[in-house]
């Protein structure tokens, strides 16, 4: 593919810059990547009126000349836009297969490794909000598989950043806030310091003009007056380095605006007040092995001449920081209070302290290639490990790491568990989008409420007012949030169902001149008859039309009236035959197993005691775990911990039941929500202590503020049976929203 005429003269610098550092063949390829870029994006403008591939051109140099990248970083930084254009147009997926492939037939895998992760991180979005930007610095990390990827960012950023003035003022903001709080981060992790520092600069001109132009033109005024300074304070220096035999030449810096700007506002000090406002950089040339010697040689002549401040001491020589840079770091007193820092390091450690981790490595001898790209990640992930969080989890590039990064259609970040799905996500919004939702968008793809979400991923939530929360979702729900919301509907869906089957059951009796007995003795006799462990799951039963209450009538009716004696010891007799049946079966099949723990029964001396996580009462389904030092700890079947129990540890399981003639009591704690109003707790003690004779052992109730009171009520009970009997109590008292079991 030839390179047009217009493009040879046009980005000339650029190519002899390239032909410079490079061989031939590099030259060939980044030609050639400059006539496929042209020839799909040639046509593009930037807000200037200039060509877009102007912008590629320009980060390609940064990342050859200032980044010190090769070839592959090279080629695919002019190539990045052609790909990123070509993946956001949306019905051109075919077109997109066909790029890359002509790609990888003309430049290799590495580059489309590059480019497509480039393509990637250009679809995060980004709210201008501080608490997103260390969960998107994260997010970059994870997308990054091949590490060159960041620091092309890094170096495109730059170069939009020193074009700042054509973007709109919303663009600008924009861009400014992201420059200074993610990728001058994310340069300092690296050892970029100048690309930090010209980001930072470049962007609180933008966000703080006023601050900024005060700051440039104070160092303006005193910028002959710093030079003449400079000068005196190195004379006696530059005698002493020169005596001794020591190769070296000396930089002085001013500091960045933003670190003077960050420096008054921290220490509230005006312009003047801010001393150390630049810094002596004395670099060595000398062997390798001479370098430490050399550095501590030059500390010891300037001590020497200049009192140092031991308090600011900074040995990275010894110990380098954990991203590769080494110096020296003193600053000494220069009179009149005045006090200059002074760095001293070698030419080696100069050039890893301008090029960050990348001249590190190069320093250290590994070559660039697989090898290269899975240290630098490594050392990467070390660098932005800003927790002691193990690191592996934290930021695996690829969705192996137990978290993933997903996005709201506004560009709001949420960080989730790998397995979440739609649903789980809206719940993690908002519990209210949770219980309604009915679906989902994903990168634009309708999608079922359990779709698994993937890292990256862009998702709109669909949601139907008449849709609620149902037991199933709890099979593939993945967070603990999503879990607990829809475990507290169904609980609350299940009182309800309880109040109105109750109160639908009582009509029914009444009306059908059905009284002789009372409501509790019915109810015992109905869930006999229909098998039901509770009267809470009968009264569901009847909420929700399972039972047809024709048929209900029926059976009270003989009852009551005796016609159920004979069939029912019929059925006795039939019951009590199999239970014989089955009992003789499974001791056949296990002769050498003992019977179950019987609660309230002393067996083989085992100790066991009720646990405190699900507080398990008579009635309750319940089973042992055998612990190391406390014997036997009893869990209800549906306690919280008992999946990972019976997962992790099945052998030390036991079956346990309770003694069909317990005595006495257990405490059960009661939560409830009630509008907030005089004498409500007068009314719940009246009717737990007064109607159903049982203890009251605490009653806590605090008022929200907003019209509703929460809190919780411990009564002793005989067994679970009387538990709803409890809650219905509860609820038919006005202004009682929710009253459910808790765990103790």
């Amino acid at each position: 593919m030839e390179l047009r005429v217009e493009l040879v003269a046009r980005y000339q610098s650029f190519r002899n810059k390239i032909a410079e550092m490079f061989s031939e063949t590099t030259q060939q390829s980044v030609d050639a990547a400059l006539a496929y870029a042209d020839s799909h994006i040639g046509t593009l403008t930037r807000y200037d009126g200039n060509p877009m591939l102007d912008h590629d051109v320009e980060v390609a140099r940064i990342v050859a000349t200032e980044v010190g990248l090769g070839r592959n970083s090279t080629v695919a930084s002019i190539l990045h836009d052609a790909v990123r254009i070509c993946a956001q147009r949306e019905g051109e997926e075919e077109q997109l297969e066909a790029m890359l492939a002509e790609i990888r037939t003309l430049f290799g895998d590495e580059v489309i490794g590059i480019v497509v992760g480039l393509a990637n991180i250009s679809e995060l979005k980004l709210n201008t909000q501080s608490e997103q930007a260390s969960n998107f610095r994260d997010m970059i990390v994870a997308y990054s598989e091949d590490p060159r990827v960041i620091l092309i960012k890094l170096a495109d950023r730059l170069e939009v950043m020193r074009s700042i003035g054509m973007f709109p003022p919303e663009k600008r903001q924009k861009k400014s806030w992201e420059s200074m709080n993610l990728y001058a981060q994310l340069a300092h992790k690296l050892g970029l310091y100048n690309i930090k520092s010209e980001l930072e600069d470049l962007a609180l001109a933008q966000l703080e003009p006023d601050d900024y132009r005060h700051i440039t033109g104070k160092l303006r005024e005193s910028e002959q007056k710093r030079l003449a300074f400079i000068e005196q304070f190195l004379t006696p220096i530059r005698k002493g380095l020169d005596a001794a035999g020591i190769r070296y030449h000396i930089k002085s810096r001013t500091k960045s605006v933003y670190s003077i700007w960050n420096k008054m506002r921290k220490q509230k000090v005006p312009f003047e007040g801010v001393y150390d406002i630049f810094a002596i950089r004395i670099i060595i040339d000398c062997a390798r092995e001479q370098e430490k010697m050399q550095c501590w040689t030059v500390y010891s002549i300037v001590s020497d001449i200049y009192t140092p401040n031991t308090e600011r001491m900074r040995d990275w020589i010894t110990i380098p920081k954990s991203n590769g840079y080494e110096s020296l770091h003193t600053t000494v007193s220069a009179g009149d209070g005045k006090w200059v820092e002074i760095q001293i390091r070698t030419e080696r450690m100069d050039d890893v302290a301008e090029l960050g981790i990348a001249a590190h490595w190069r320093y250290k001898g590994v070559n660039q290639g697989a090898q290269t790209s899975e240290q630098w990640l490594s050392r990467l992930r070390e660098l932005m490990d800003e927790t002691k969080e193990d690191i592996a989890e934290r930021f695996d590039a690829k969705p192996a790491s137990k978290e993933i990064f997903v996005f709201t259609p506004n560009g709001d970040i949420r960080k989730l568990p790998e397995g979440a799905t739609v649903l789980d996500f809206a719940f993690d919004i908002h519990t209210s989008l949770g219980s309604t939702c009915a679906g989902g968008k994903v990168n634009g793809r309708a999608v079922p409420i359990r779709e698994t979400l993937k890292n990256g991923d862009i998702v709109e939530i669909l949601t139907q007012k008449n849709q609620q929360p149902k037991a199933d979702w709890l099979n593939f729900v993945a967070t603990s949030k999503a879990r607990s919301r829809i475990k507290a509907f169904i609980r609350e869906e299940q009182a309800k169902n309880a109040r109105l089957g109750r109160e639908e059951l009582e009509r029914k009796l009444k009306n059908w001149k059905l009284t002789s007995k009372s409501i509790d003795e019915v109810v015992a006799y109905l869930c006999k008859y229909y098998k039901q462990r509770t009267g809470t799951a009968l009264y569901e039963l009847i909420a929700t039309e399972k039972i047809d209450l024709s048929v209900v009538k029926e059976v009270i009716t003989k009852w009551l009236s005796g016609e159920a004696d004979e069939e029912r010891r019929a059925a006795e007799q039939e019951h009590e035959a199999q239970r014989a049946r089955d009992k003789m079966a499974a001791s056949q099949a296990r002769p050498t197993r003992s019977d179950a723990l019987v609660i309230d029964e002393s067996i083989n001396n085992i100790v066991y005691k009720l646990a405190k996580c699900c507080n398990p009462i008579k009635g309750d389904d319940i089973f042992g775990f055998v612990t190391i030092n406390s014997g036997v700890t009893i869990h209800r079947s549906d306690c919280p911990n008992a999946k990972r129990m019976r997962e992790n540890y099945p052998y030390r399981i036991m079956e346990a039941r309770w003694r069909e003639h317990t005595e006495g009591s257990f405490r059960v704690t009661i939560a409830i929500t009630a509008q907030d109003s005089a004498g409500l707790a007068s009314q719940i003690t009246e009717a737990v202590s007064h109607d159903l004779k049982l203890n009251i052992r605490s009653l806590n109730l605090t008022s929200r503020g907003d019209g509703t009171g929460i809190g919780t009520i411990s009564v002793e009970v005989p067994s679970a049976g009387v538990v709803d009997t409890l809650i219905y109590a509860i609820l038919r008292i006005k202004g009682v929203q929710r009253a459910y079991r808790i765990n103790n």
